[in-house]
């Protein structure tokens, strides 16, 4: 049932940054480097604060859903009321998620399909090298160990809140 879960879990990730692109991949230069959005703005493609307010929208909406769709998955579905079951689940959904994001959405997607390709960027790489990859998946790595101990409390939390 979990696997079901993690699969369901992740196609909503990828849809909510389907959704964020639509069918133009300069909606999505907030995922990109930072070098890549620096040219976008220097070539007048896009300014910065257009660049932050997609940000914003998208990351706003991102951690509602998907905090959302994991208390959904824990507390509801799998009808966990302990703490360490709400936190292991946790933990796994966010790091396969996280790891999931660099290897398929990045590695894969990114990397390899045109349609990530914003007019006047060709020449620049779209993804981040292999060692900055991984750097960025071992930070985050350690925010969704903190993240999945707040999404276990509030399970923990309102299960209590539910069974008094």
């Amino acid at each position: 049932m979990i696997a079901v879960q993690l699969i369901v879990y992740l196609l909503v990730f990828t849809l909510m940054v389907k959704i964020a692109v639509r069918d133009n991949a300069l909606n999505g230069i907030c995922f990109y480097p930072r070098e890549v959005q620096k040219r976008a703005v220097e070539i007048g493609l896009i300014d910065e604060a257009a660049i932050n307010k997609k940000r914003k929208r998208f990351m706003i909406a991102f951690y509602i859903v998907m905090a959302a769709l994991l208390l959904a998955i824990i507390g509801l579905c799998n009808k966990v009321s302990d703490f360490k079951s709400a936190y292991l689940q946790a933990v796994l959904f966010l790091e396969v998620m996280n790891w999931y994001d660099g290897f398929v959405i990045d590695e894969g997607w990114v990397r390899f399909s045109r349609f990530w390709d914003i007019p006047g960027l060709e020449d620049m790489d779209y993804v981040q090298s292999w060692a900055q990859m991984f750097k960025k998946r071992t930070y985050l790595t350690v925010i969704w160990l903190i993240g999945a101990a707040m999404i276990a409390g509030i399970v923990v939390g309102s299960r209590a809140l539910i069974t008094a």
